[in-house]
């Protein structure tokens, strides 16, 4: 396989908009309620905990799934974790600006991302992932628990794998993009005006 036809399916296939989906065939349009946003987050907010879960599964998927399955087939030269990464990051893509939806805004491409990384470094993003339930339970913000994630997992694989890592590169820069699509919730986290699940939802 060319190494250009596989980072096009993993943009493809990282373009599946489940949220969207997801709202369409319950009748909702997720672009319109809620935050807006075509992530499982939304989701959660809009059409509750058990179809959340299930689009948050479908999206990190959409990230591991071309990891695993493309670079042992491209004809490509160099070292195939990078070919991996290129792969993850082109899903990542699909899912912020997703082809099916005329390139325009999906999710934030966090689940997405940990699909990516649970493919690729499957012990620190673990730990990540524990951290990460835990803020939102504890806190009701699941965009401070996406943040601390985001900063949390360069700092295992700096660790685990060295500062020359790719897997460390890619996860800084990967955590740029997390902060700066959540740069509208940091505002409103230090306003104290952040969206919060309630507790019924954390119970």
């Amino acid at each position: 396989m060319h190494p250009l036809l596989a980072l096009a399916i993993s943009y493809a296939v990282g373009s599946i908009p489940f949220a969207y989906l997801a709202g369409a065939a319950s009748g909702v349009d997720l672009r319109k309620q809620g935050s807006g946003n075509l992530g499982a987050t939304n989701v959660f907010r809009v059409l509750g905990w058990k179809i959340g879960i299930l689009v948050f599964l479908a999206d990190a998927l959409k990230g591991a799934l071309p990891v695993l399955l493309l670079p042992p087939r491209m004809a490509a030269p160099g070292d195939p974790v990078l070919w991996a990464l290129a792969c993850g990051v082109a899903a990542i893509a699909g899912h912020v600006r997703p082809l099916y939806l005329g390139f325009r805004k999906g999710g934030k491409g966090v689940a997405t991302a940990a699909g990516v990384f649970f493919a690729l470094a499957p012990l620190p993003m673990l730990i990540t992932f524990v951290v990460f339930v835990a803020i939102v339970l504890g806190t009701g913000y699941v965009s401070l628990g996406s943040l601390v994630a985001a900063a949390l997992l360069p700092l295992l694989l700096v660790v685990t794998h060295g500062p020359g890592s790719p897997l460390f590169i890619v996860s800084v820069v990967v955590a740029c993009f997390v902060f700066w699509t959540h740069r509208a919730n940091i505002g409103r986290l230090r306003r104290g005006e952040e969206h919060r699940f309630g507790k019924r939802w954390r119970a």
